[in-house]
């Protein structure tokens, strides 16, 4: 029988702390060693206790999580799944190497926190699995050197060429590492990035503060055009379309597919069969196997299709399932990601 996964919970909400350490208790692969109200605690706590996860509050008095991270990952790397509001804040924790992250439900909802403490459970299994790399500086992406992209007629490619990528766990920060330098002709990008509602805009907006492409978050019926990057919304699929002479995004909400919703599967079985050939399919870090057989369809039908390797993956999971079934063409780290895939449209 596996060892439990060892859990210390920091949150300085004493609601939250009771809910937390009873709840997750009542797992049977989970094993709560206590809590800790504030990060001051917490530090003390950790190399007392050594748990495999920390349950992490972004917003705590004295220091907060984002402050707490850089003091600690780099003594001690050890995963983290924030708990949060909604808040921007989540996305410079993650950057600071937090694995995953859990909306907070309303209080005044039983059937909510039920659901809640379900998907927390979920992530600290994902991040007792993933590889934690202590971050140096301000962010994992700002000493990334700007990489030298091969030219392409980015006039031919218009509306005629999509790339699609899809990512879970430890994506956040490694799809920005592959987008961030893009030159503004690269053809349209869609994402299906597993994440709540909410966060979605707020991730697509800092994105766009990030990259030289624009990016936002996909609305039913945008036009796919070069330079856009569509993000799909939390809780909603999204899958390529035709119309006329477009490409076009359709919105909409259906029964989860790999269980997820945005499903990576959807868009890219939907890029399979509109865009055929025309394609590029980008399976990078996460749990589980959503996106593996639609990137294989993607392959069959003609595209060309990346993993994301299994070095510079925090959990390899859909890359690794996509690779042993045939779907993956070429392996490559999150940084040189953009250099194949432009290497690639410069071909076209």
């Amino acid at each position: 029988m596996n060892e439990k996964i060892k859990v210390l919970v920091v949150d300085d909400s004493l609601f939250f702390r009771g809910v937390l350490t009873k709840k997750l208790a009542e797992f049977d692969h989970i094993e709560v060693l206590g809590y800790a109200r504030d990060a001051f605690e917490a530090k003390e706590k950790i190399p007392q206790l050594k748990p495999d996860v920390v349950t992490l509050d972004v917003e705590m008095p004295k220091i907060n999580g984002i402050e707490f991270l850089k003091q600690l990952l780099p003594e001690r790397p050890i995963p983290v799944v924030l708990v949060s509001a909604l808040n921007i804040s989540v996305f410079d924790a993650l950057a600071a190497g937090a694995v995953e992250f859990v909306k907070k439900p309303e209080l005044s909802k039983s059937d909510t926190i039920s659901a809640f403490i379900e998907e927390l459970a979920a992530k600290i299994t994902i991040a007792s699995r993933a590889k934690v790399t202590p971050i140096t500086g301000t962010s994992k992406i700002s000493a990334t050197a700007k990489p030298s992209f091969a030219p392409i007629n980015s006039s031919r490619l218009v509306n005629t060429t999509v790339i699609a990528l899809g990512a879970s766990t430890g994506g956040t920060e490694a799809t920005i590492s592959v987008i961030k330098d893009l030159p503004e002709d690269t053809p349209s990008i869609l994402i299906v990035q597993h994440m709540p509602p909410g966060f979605t805009k707020m991730y697509a907006e800092r994105l766009n503060r990030i990259c030289k492409m624009e990016v936002r978050e996909a609305v039913d019926g945008d036009i796919v055009k070069n330079g856009l990057v569509l993000i799909a919304p939390g809780d909603f699929h999204m899958k390529l379309a035709k119309l006329g002479s477009n490409y076009v995004v359709k919105c909409f909400q259906a029964d989860k597919v790999s269980g997820h919703r945005p499903s990576v599967d959807v868009l890219f079985n939907s890029v399979a069969e509109v865009a055929k050939k025309n394609a590029v399919g980008i399976i990078m870090t996460g749990m589980g196997r959503d996106g593996a057989q639609g990137l294989l369809n993607m392959r069959q039908q003609g595209a060309y299709t990346i993993g994301q390797n299994k070095e510079s993956c925090v959990v390899y999971g859909m890359p690794m399932v996509a690779k042993n079934i045939g779907a993956v063409m070429i392996e490559a780290s999150n940084e040189n990601i953009p250099l194949v895939l432009r290497r690639h449209l410069a071909t076209l």
